[in-house]
């Protein structure tokens, strides 16, 4: 696998491909439906080839709100979709695969943020990754994604925060703003925490010339050999913005596809570590499990919770929408 993705350089090839027949399959499938199909970066590249749009767990919560298909189809993991259903209650959202979840999402006590709040009051936010389940959004006061978690807390009036349930990113976060008290919680991602920072030295040594750009997701250790440290959008642009012919990546592969499509045509080639970087639950949407859902209607998201919660939830993404936008 790591010469396979190491050996990719990008070329004419590099362009989005649509098979014709699945290509219409969907296409009348989404008619029929009324729907759209949004899909993660790190999802199966013959998925992506097949959304209607293409991004980043920020870029799709906030493309969520603006479509005028009364179904959303999420091809992503739980709480993505979970996202999208808060902040359109009124629409259908369909997961390809509900199973596919997120094991950080769950990486958070209630009890944590009890004892923030008593010990600091209304001089505590709560600051929620929004890789987390809705239960979790609904005891925080504001969500975050990796694009925009310095920017809103450094917005934020509160001096300490309780950031969940990313203990990675939530390190970053305070490094970046060191006037804040930042509380870290036990959570991570499994996939970004195993990544190996031998494997990442070994790779910069086999390739000196080449860029590291990193997922604050990574451990602290790793992101230390980082030229570039940011969310998965954030990679990308920066890889297609750069002047350097070689980047070593680290975040999950799924990216490789999108790095592709952006930098056709520049003579750009991309590295991964020997243990590559994969979500198994990312891995697990398949095309077929697209067409199914658009063809059956199966994997609808329900919101658990009762009206208050349900309500904080909501709450807090949508003040993340607004302080990101200021």
């Amino acid at each position: 696998m790591q010469d396979e993705i190491e050996g990719i350089s990008t070329g004419s090839g590099g362009a989005r491909r649509e098979p014709s027949g699945l290509r219409r399959a969907v296409d009348r499938l989404k008619a029929a439906r009324d729907a759209v199909v949004l899909a993660h970066y790190y999802v199966a590249p013959e998925v992506q080839e097949l959304a209607d749009h293409v991004g980043d767990s920020f870029y799709l919560a906030k493309l969520a709100k603006t479509l005028p298909q009364r179904t959303i189809v999420l091809a992503g993991v739980a709480f993505m979709g979970e996202s999208a259903k808060l902040l359109n209650p009124e629409k259908t959202v369909l997961l390809p695969e509900p199973a596919a979840d997120c094991p950080m999402a769950h990486m958070v006590q209630r009890r944590t943020i009890d004892e923030a709040r008593a010990a600091w009051g209304d001089d505590l936010a709560v600051v929620c990754y929004v890789n987390s389940t809705m239960e979790a959004k609904s005891w925080s006061d504001v969500c975050v994604t990796s694009s925009n978690a310095v920017k809103i807390c450094s917005e934020l009036p509160q001096r300490h925060i309780l950031f969940i349930p990313d203990r990675n990113l939530g390190r970053y976060v305070a490094e970046q703003l060191p006037g804040k008290h930042v509380i870290l919680n036990r959570g991570f991602c499994p996939r970004h925490q195993a990544i190996s920072l031998d494997e990442l030295i070994d790779l910069k040594e086999a390739h000196p010339d080449a860029l590291v750009l990193a997922h604050p997701e990574c451990t602290e250790e790793v992101l230390a050999e980082a030229d570039y440290i940011g969310s998965t959008s954030g990679i990308i642009e920066y890889a297609a913005a750069s002047e350097a012919r070689e980047f070593i990546i680290v975040t999950v592969r799924g990216v490789i596809y999108e790095l592709r499509r952006r930098c056709a045509g520049q003579g750009k080639r991309f590295h991964f570590t020997r243990t590559v970087p994969t979500c198994i639950n990312m891995d697990a949407i398949t095309v077929g499990k697209l067409l199914r859902c658009l063809e059956t209607g199966s994997g609808e998201v329900e919101i658990g919770l009762d009206g208050d919660a349900r309500d904080r939830a909501a709450r807090a993404l949508d003040r993340m929408l607004e302080l990101a936008a200021r």
